[in-house]
């Protein structure tokens, strides 16, 4: 008739009461969302990266030495 009983308090085991607990995971929650943040800056930045210089088509007229017909 032994029973093995918890005689541990519930309370250790909540997130709000362990500390130890709570720091560890608010810590690499903070540590998986900066580098969540990083990386998704970085595809931003290279999928609306400068694609080099275009050409365009300037009328003679507004050069700074106007052709004139």
């Amino acid at each position: 008739m032994d029973q093995h009983t918890e005689t541990r308090d519930p309370k250790l085991k909540d997130f709000a009461y362990s500390w130890v607990n709570s720091s560890v995971f608010l810590f690499y929650l903070q540590v998986f969302c900066i580098v969540a943040l990083v990386i998704g800056g970085c595809y931003g930045l290279y999928t609306h990266r400068y694609k080099g210089k275009p050409e365009v088509n300037v009328p003679g007229n507004t050069l700074y030495t106007p052709q004139y017909k």
